[in-house]
């Protein structure tokens, strides 16, 4: 079985058994057929650590779209892009403006130029940078909660920061998320962010070890509830096997088909969500 399925179990028991409810001061999400208030269950301060040299951290309890998380995650971190045009999904489409992109956020903080000491480069380079030339380094990060121009953002960004650390030859990570909404979010962005650290740490030349998850909220949408109790009530599987192009030396050669899952088992997908907005 899955260990990312058993701390997905262990997850939402936790949230359903010992969370907060919300439903006594008014919210900012709101259920988009009604409009009424979207309220939550959640837990503060949730940490998780997943060892990619074991497994690759993906539900089986349900189908994740592993292509589409693959995708978007470039499209953030290695096109560094705001326009939806070059996302292959339309998962976006709902937050674009009139100019097709969803303004100063996620990719377009990342691709942002600055001068560091060794040159120019963006946040992306710089962390290649580093583990190149100084991987005993402690500052390794990438950040996109820039408090400057998040009112030029069209959504602030959920999972905000990146910290690569290297100890021998193997690369470990954390990432930090200021909310997770659970049912939906919480094992696709386990999965980017385990795709990223294996990318960061193939074109390394080292080998890919913890991703450690962080979340600050953590919590439950109160129409999800139903849905997420029968999910973990389902049978769980093995968990499929990465594959990797191993002819990929160049963070920025990746693509979508470089990544394959096999042997991916799933008990099959979760019907159409209620969307809170």
């Amino acid at each position: 079985m899955s260990k990312a399925d058993l701390l997905f179990i262990e997850n939402v028991n936790d949230i359903l058994n010992n969370g907060v409810w919300d439903t006594d001061r008014p919210v900012r999400p709101k259920w988009a057929d009604d409009l009424s208030p979207a309220h939550t269950i959640k837990k503060f301060g949730m940490v998780n650590r997943y060892n990619l040299a074991e497994e690759f951290p993906i539900q089986t309890l349900r189908f994740i779209n592993f292509k589409a998380a693959v995708d978007e995650i470039l499209w953030i971190w290695q096109k560094k892009s705001n326009r939806i045009a070059d996302l292959g999904s339309k998962i976006w489409d709902a937050w674009a403006d009139e100019n097709g992109t969803i303004g100063k956020a996620y990719g377009y903080q990342l691709g942002k130029k600055s001068k560091y000491k060794e040159g120019e480069m963006d946040q992306v380079d710089m962390m290649l940078y580093e583990l190149k030339h100084n991987p005993g380094s402690r500052r390794i990060i990438g950040n996109m909660f820039n408090h400057e121009e998040l009112s030029e953002m069209a959504l602030y960004p959920c999972a905000y920061s990146f910290t690569l650390n290297v100890s021998g030859n193997t690369l470990n990570a954390i990432l930090n998320q200021r909310s997770n909404d659970f049912l939906v979010a919480n094992n696709w962005n386990v999965a980017q962010y385990a795709i990223l650290l294996h990318m960061f740490a193939q074109s390394s030349g080292l080998k890919a070890g913890e991703l450690v998850h962080v979340i600050a909220d953590a919590h439950i949408y109160d129409r999800h509830v139903p849905i997420v109790k029968e999910v973990i009530a389902r049978e769980m599987h093995p968990a499929p096997k990465l594959i990797i192009d191993p002819d990929v030396k160049n963070f920025y050669d990746f693509t979508p088909e470089s990544f394959v899952l096999e042997n991916y088992e799933h008990s099959g997908k979760v019907g159409k969500l209620p969307v809170a907005v």
